[in-house]
């Protein structure tokens, strides 16, 4: 009767691993199985992960294209349409406010205010930037457009 412990692999199935570098009689002594000379056969060998063979690598024939700068400001860009259609029973929007109603998702990071869209209702904005069409928008509505 088959029980859980007697149950075994099939045989052949299973075959053990192979014992390098154990004598000549085992036919994988001496250099045991990394052939006879070059970077490979050597302890510890690596590969850089561009490495081709010798032939000049791929990232040595592309030329070199663009600039990023360190110094560049990333702003959470902020467009009036969104600020229309938030609550009218809100007057002053800061970019904690912002944060709060999950419209920005950090408050490290700059907010700019853009012109896309109409604004209608007054409101004080607070922010770290505003565009030329977005400050006349808002004023032009009777609001205030301060730069924090």
């Amino acid at each position: 009767m088959l029980t859980i412990n007697t149950i075994k692999p099939a045989p052949g199935s299973n075959k053990g691993k192979k014992r390098v570098g154990r004598g000549q009689g085992s036919g994988t002594g001496t250099t045991a199985g990394h052939g006879m000379n070059g970077h490979k056969a050597r302890s510890g060998p690596s590969f850089k992960a561009y490495f081709e063979g010798g032939q000049t690598p791929l990232t040595r024939r592309l030329p070199k294209k663009g600039f990023h700068s360190p110094f560049k400001t990333e702003y959470q860009i902020v467009n009036i349409s969104t600020i229309e259609k938030l609550d009218s029973k809100i007057t002053e929007i800061t970019p904690e406010t912002l944060h709060e109603l999950g419209i920005i998702h950090e408050l490290k990071s700059p907010v700019k205010i853009l012109g896309v869209g109409e604004i209608n209702k007054a409101v004080n904005i607070k922010a770290h930037a505003f565009s030329k069409s977005a400050k006349e928008k808002i004023e032009k509505a009777k609001g205030k457009a301060e730069v924090v």
